[in-house]
Parts: C-alpha cells; sequence; structure tokens
C-alpha cells in the first residue's frame, strides 16, 4: 500500500477509541505539531489551538468517509464541507512535477500540513487506493485500517476482536428477540 494510504490511516489513528478510555494522541498544539514534524509535514514547531480544532475535525471527517468505504451510512456532505475549507485554507494547487501532476498546498504552516492529508486523500482515490481505506464498523473501535482482502470485503479492524464481539452482539439480539416470542406463546 502506498505511503497516502498509511498517512491517511495514520492521522485517523491519532484517537483510539476503546471503551475503557479513549486515548487521544492530539491532546495539544503541541502534540500536533510533533505529530506533523514526525511525518515531515510541517517544518515549523507551532500549532495554535485552532490549528488543533482544524486537525480534529479533518480527522473526524476522514473517519466518517472511511466509514462509509464499509457500507455505513455516514454524513458525507459534511464531511466533505471539511474537506473543502481544509482545502482553501491551505490554497492547494496543482503543480507539475517531471509531467506528473500533484496537489501541493501553497500555504505555510498548519494549514499546508493538513493540506498535505487531502491531497494524500486526493492521490489515493487516484491510484484506487481509497476504497480500500477503511474504518472500523464497531461504534467503540472506528479504527482505521486498509483492507487487504482480494475482495475488499472487511468491515472490522481485526476479526478476532471488533467482529466476533459484533457477530456475537448481533447473535444475542437475534436470540433475545426469539427466546422472547416463544415465551410468549
Amino acid at each position: 500500500m502506498d505511503s497516502s494510504s498509511e498517512l491517511i490511516r495514520d492521522f485517523v489513528n491519532t484517537l483510539h477509541m476503546d471503551p475503557k478510555g479513549d486515548e487521544e494522541e492530539l491532546q495539544t498544539p503541541a502534540d500536533l505539531a510533533r505529530w506533523l514534524q514526525g511525518r515531515s509535514l510541517l517544518d515549523e514547531s507551532k500549532a495554535t489551538a485552532a490549528d488543533l480544532r482544524s486537525a480534529k475535525a479533518l480527522r473526524e471527517s476522514l473517519r466518517r468517509l472511511l466509514l462509509a468505504n464499509t457500507g455505513e451510512d455516514v454524513d458525507v456532505d459534511g464531511a466533505c464541507t471539511v474537506l473543502n475549507d481544509t482545502t482553501k485554507r491551505a490554497k492547494l494547487g496543482l503543480e507539475f512535477t517531471a509531467a506528473m501532476p500533484a496537489l501541493v498546498p501553497s500555504a505555510g504552516g498548519v494549514a499546508g500540513a493538513l493540506g498535505r492529508i487531502v491531497a494524500a486523500m486526493h492521490s489515493s482515490v487516484t491510484d484506487g487506493s481509497w476504497e480500500r481505506l477503511k474504518a472500523c464498523r464497531a461504534r467503540d473501535c472506528e479504527w482505521a485500517f486498509i483492507d487487504e482482502a482480494k475482495n475488499n470485503s472487511r468491515q472490522w479492524c481485526s476479526m478476532s476482536s471488533c467482529g466476533n464481539r459484533e457477530k456475537a452482539r448481533q447473535y444475542r439480539k437475534r436470540h433475545a428477540h426469539t427466546t422472547g416470542a416463544h415465551g410468549a406463546t
């Protein structure tokens, strides 16, 4: 899988939802700056509280779109509004290098760095890897993953954890309904 898909997956996974307590990597503007610098998306070391809010809004919009890739009904329009706003702030434009087009932000700082994440999404759509980027359907997880199944059919980050838990939940739900119906006769 290409680095664009991995960047998107890693960015979405900066929030690890867990029933025992969520783990947020981007708690402060400094955390955001460090994360972006660690991926060579940001040269300068400063981020603001507004930058952090923008980054989290982008992350959750991408998560919604990854859930849509598993067939979940999500607010795609709302997610696209955030992507459009991020694109405008980053001043993304088409540039050519060696006759190859690429979306490149002309804004600097965090706005430009977030624009590079949106450009990575565009790249993954263009190269066909976008549909393989998904978020786990388990509402208490929503971990981003790259579906490497031949038929692109994975719905959960892991069948051994979230998949089995969800299937057991559905079984209990069906069984409780059947038991209730028999008990009434």
